[in-house]
């Protein structure tokens, strides 16, 4: 049998031909037409005020963190659940992480317990969308607008998907995407940082720059291109924004298609949850999520590995999520946790990632849901 990978990253529409229209416009470097339609289409998909496409999602945390002028010791609270981009953005500027636990339903940061870890040092939130479901908004932000805080969304699995009907990444000062080949929309490597903040907009280009008002110089607005401010290479190259626009493009059909495949998982597993044996993800009716994870939470820690074990010795490459960054030597070292973390501890050690991606057949959904019923024991 043939296996089943847990992503195959997919050309789906004009990816050749806008590669070789890169090339042939003899613009290599960042910033050239490709990437303003990027920026462009992302400024039109989420309402936010700039979009600017960098290298990774992680370099769109780090910028979010220059930006809010962190100093050594400010606080920003995050979940524990979360990749160690979410907490090394803020930690470069010498700022500390604040683990927080996350809701059981939605594996979210659990919005009733960041207030108990506020200081009059806390100068962030960081809302992480899991599996494109939206963090509670409304309580976060009005929590943050009471306290003098900064939201940042760390929406990297989030692109067209929204919370109240409000596209995810749009809620916060800055959001974050990525385009990594794991994701709905790729770039193979690639992310953008969302302004939505008109009085950010100007210093976020200018550190997009390097530092340097190298755009406002081409448009005609300043006499002089000079170094005015921190910053770095974050733009990526036309190729990539290239292989990007070409996805862009096709996504709408591209989530429609992940969430055909989503549903198909959750029929199948559907009889599973009903005897207890494992449990399917849970999304809020004001979410409208975009099928960016199929995951499954087992009993047990112990469940849940053997069901890796035996799917994978069966062809089948489902894989586990975050380990939680509190439990990490460099969370120990860096961050500090706020109260008791056991769901995030208890989630994290019973979840499975299923293989979703763009070109699985039904066929496919079949035999991994086959083999969790198997594994498992249960009788069709």
């Amino acid at each position: 049998m043939a296996r089943i990978p847990f992503n195959r990253p997919s050309v789906v529409g004009r990816e050749y031909e806008y590669l070789q229209a890169a090339v042939a416009g003899r613009h290599l470097s960042g910033n050239g037409p490709f990437t303003k339609r990027c920026q462009q289409w992302l400024e039109q998909k989420t309402t936010c005020r700039l979009a600017l496409l960098t290298t990774s999602c992680t370099v769109a945390l780090e910028m979010a963190a220059l930006l809010l002028n962190l100093e050594p010791g400010d606080e920003v609270i995050m979940p524990s659940f979360a990749f160690v981009s979410t907490a090394n953005a803020f930690v470069l500027r010498r700022a500390v992480p604040v683990f927080v636990d996350v809701r059981p339903d939605t594996l979210n940061i659990d919005e009733t317990k960041i207030e108990a870890a506020m200081t009059p040092r806390t100068r962030a939130i960081v809302a992480l969308h899991y599996a494109g479901v939206g963090c509670e908004m409304d309580s976060i932000g009005a929590l943050a607008a009471r306290r003098g805080a900064a939201v940042v969304e760390d929406a990297a699995q989030c692109i067209l998907a929204s919370y109240r009907g409000r596209p995810l990444g749009s809620f916060g000062r800055f959001g974050a995407l990525s385009f990594h080949e794991t994701k709905n929309v790729i770039a193979g490597e690639g992310g953008a940082l969302l302004v939505n903040d008109a009085a950010d907009a100007e210093r976020a280009e200018i550190i997009w720059e390097k530092g340097t008002n190298r755009s406002q110089f081409f448009r005609g607005r300043t006499e002089k291109y000079t170094w005015l401010d921190v910053g770095s290479s974050y733009l990526p190259s036309e190729v990539t924004a290239a292989f990007l626009q070409a996805q862009i493009e096709e996504a709408d059909r591209l989530a429609a298609e992940r969430m055909r495949l989503w549903q198909r998982y959750h029929a199948e597993l559907e009889p599973l949850e009903r005897l207890g044996v494992l449990r399917r993800p849970i999304v809020p009716e004001h979410c409208q999520h975009n099928a960016h994870i199929y995951y499954v939470l087992l009993p047990t820690s112990k469940v849940r590995d053997d069901l890796l074990t035996a799917l994978r010795s069966g062809g089948i490459d489902a894989v586990f999520h975050y380990v939680p960054l509190h439990s990490s030597p460099a969370g120990r070292r860096y961050a500090r946790q706020a109260g008791d973390l056991c769901v995030t501890d208890d989630l994290a050690s019973r979840l499975v990632r299923l293989p979703l991606w763009v070109g699985m057949t039904d066929g496919q959904i079949g035999t991994v849901a086959e083999a969790i019923r198997r594994e498992l024991d249960v009788a069709r």
